[in-house]
């Protein structure tokens, strides 16, 4: 059998306001009990898998499921601010709703051109990819052939899964992330990599 290293990716549980379509961006929002509910659950099918470190965003909506999860294994959560989400900037913490209405151009112009187009104050795409990208490439060097918790969020787990895959970061949102939802990836010696699992 070829030896890989296999990451078992995760994205954050549930947090509050929720209901309301927002960019959190990198504020640090709480869980909801549904959120550290999903945690757990999370905890339970994981179990039986020889994971043998985890990674994680530094955003306490990640910190606190690393948390949970790592003490089945006996292993303490590595912090990365790496694999924070998307910086949003001016928008961070708004509703959809809200930015559309304060921010119509600029709102046009992202939907225009997803990659390219930055937010003020806040990160594009290509950003993030750059960040984040070289953290996953150390992981697997560092565990080759062993097994991996990385816990991040929706922007980020998108950006990781459409390079695992070869497809352009235009396709982010081909590519859902609930809540609390686990995903498996193979990366091989030859730089190949091979999605087991998406959205779980």
């Amino acid at each position: 059998m070829t030896p890989h290293t296999r990451i078992h990716l995760i994205r954050h549980g549930q947090v509050e306001g929720f209901s309301q379509p927002r960019y959190n961006g990198q504020a640090d929002v709480a869980l909801t009990d549904v959120g550290i509910e999903q945690y757990h659950v999370l905890k339970e099918r994981l179990a039986d898998k020889p994971i043998s470190a985890c990674y994680t965003s530094d955003l306490g909506r990640c910190m606190a499921g690393a948390g949970i999860i790592c003490r089945e294994f006996g292993i303490d959560p590595v912090f990365r601010p790496e694999l924070r989400e998307l910086n949003i900037g001016a928008w961070e913490g708004l509703t959809w709703q809200e930015i559309k209405e304060r921010w119509p151009a600029e709102w046009r112009a992202r939907l225009d051109d997803l990659v390219n187009y930055r937010v003020p104050e806040g990160e594009n795409l290509l950003d993030v990819q750059a960040r984040v990208m070289p953290v996953i490439a150390e992981i697997i060097e560092r565990h080759n052939g062993h097994e991996v918790l990385v816990v991040g969020h929706g922007g980020v787990n998108r950006i990781i899964l459409l390079n695992a895959i070869g497809a352009p970061l235009a396709g982010m949102f081909n590519i859902e992330q609930s809540y609390g939802c686990y995903n498996i990836i193979d990366y091989y010696a030859d730089n190949r990599a091979t999605v087991k699992l998406l959205n779980g």
